[in-house]
């Protein structure tokens, strides 16, 4: 056994021992087994135990050696995909699968080693942003694991595999800080008060209700007649829209991003009150459309009958796509420069009841968080700035009062 000490990327120092291990055991070759560990005991103490469980457990010979990454996923997928997942994961994982398939589809799953699984990363996030690659990462790991369990290889290449990063500008670094995941109460104000004055058909409305619910995107497009409960001033929130072709007639709707999402949340009348409307005029148009196609004998089979909230003239319901287009416009008519989507009001609402010093607990339920990791951001920064404020707010309330000092 060969041992030295190394240095890793990120500067640490550690012990890499190298030893034999058993054979491949379909083309006979060499199989050096590699570990590192802090102190030079560990190392060897790693490599001798995977030499152990080499020698324990080998591989399934009927497969391993014919069987490649391709046909790898074929036998991972069928499993996973009864496994209860939403089909929008689904479809992610297809996703994922297929862009692995295009650089490792036709090698033997023997052959792929941690060093050629990282140099497929590499090559994958030539193309990818790195939270893309991460997920597409994570598939992998699921699919090498499911595979080291059925004996088919000795390791799992995908473990301590490196995310590539971009060195980021100092403008990208600027825009990476707290302030720029909302709009503060000025920017909330011009948009809105460009959705008013400049929108096209439901701008006004959806925008306000982004804002002051702070549901998902996905949310607000799935919302239905049957979700807005006008005696309460609530809206539930029991689902959410999955477009992947961006085809009106081939959405999907889902259970929402997490079991905490599934929630009854508490509106302002103003702006139930608006959405009434919206209800009140999609049964209009319905019910008109309906006597026009009875005169002239026809029957609603075109038109998309499931209520949703925010539906085209033929029922079916906009997408977060358009939502992102019609957001874009709008900016044009804002001195806003943050890079902005819809998903900022959901971040903006944090905000907007941090500073209505409202509980990070009932926030957190409201906008069916359970990663507490942006909301928690968000709130103790909404929550420190009005700390500093403190002072000049006492100041504005009870300046005559300390004019008065001798």
């Amino acid at each position: 056994m060969h041992c030295e000490k190394i240095t890793l990327k990120s500067g640490k120092i550690r012990w890499e021992c190298v030893a034999d291990g058993p054979r491949d055991p379909v083309t006979g070759k060499r199989n050096q087994i590699t570990r590192r560990a802090v102190k030079q005991k560990d190392a060897k103490n790693k490599v001798l135990a995977a030499i152990r469980e080499l020698g324990e457990q080998g591989y399934d010979n009927k497969l391993s050696g014919k069987m490649t990454f391709d046909d790898l996923t074929q036998e991972w997928y069928e499993i996973y995909k009864v496994s209860g997942k939403k089909d929008s994961t689904l479809l992610r994982c297809r996703k994922d699968i297929d862009i692995l398939n295009r650089n490792m589809a036709k090698t033997p799953i023997i052959k792929i080693t941690h060093f050629s699984y990282q140099k497929a990363i590499n090559a994958i996030f030539q193309h990818y942003s790195r939270n893309t690659v991460k997920g597409i990462h994570s598939t992998a790991k699921q699919i090498f694991k499911f595979a080291k369990k059925n004996k088919w290889i000795l390791e799992n290449p995908a473990i301590d595999v490196q995310i590539p990063r971009e060195q980021k500008t100092i403008q990208e670094i600027k825009q990476d800080t707290i302030e720029e995941k909302y709009l503060d109460h000025d920017e909330l104000e011009q948009f809105l008060r460009a959705a008013v004055e400049h929108g096209k058909t439901y701008d006004k409305e959806r925008f306000y209700t982004l804002a002051f619910s702070g549901m998902r995107p996905g949310e607000l497009c799935a919302l239905q007649k049957q979700d807005l409960l006008f005696e309460k001033d609530t809206i539930d929130i029991t689902k959410t829209m999955y477009n992947e072709k961006n085809n009106m007639r081939e959405y999907i709707l889902t259970p929402p991003k997490t079991y905490g999402s599934v929630r009854e949340v508490i509106m302002e009348k103003m702006v139930m009150d608006m959405l009434k409307k919206v209800v009140l005029e999609n049964d209009i148009r319905k019910m008109k459309l309906r006597n026009t196609l009875v005169k002239y004998r026809n029957s609603l089979e075109d038109y998309h009958n499931k209520d949703f909230l925010f539906a085209r003239k033929n029922g079916y319901p906009y997408n977060t796509i358009q939502l992102n287009v019609r957001m874009n416009r709008l900016l044009k008519f804002t001195d806003i420069k943050k890079r902005a989507t819809p998903h900022i009001f959901r971040h903006t609402h944090v905000s907007m009841l941090a500073e209505a010093k409202v509980d990070l607990a009932t926030i957190m339920k409201r906008v069916g968080h359970e990663d507490t990791t942006t909301t928690m951001k968000i709130y103790t920064h909404v929550t420190n700035k009005m700390k500093k404020d403190a002072p000049v707010q006492i100041s504005k309330l009870y300046g005559n009062i300390l004019s008065k000092l001798p």
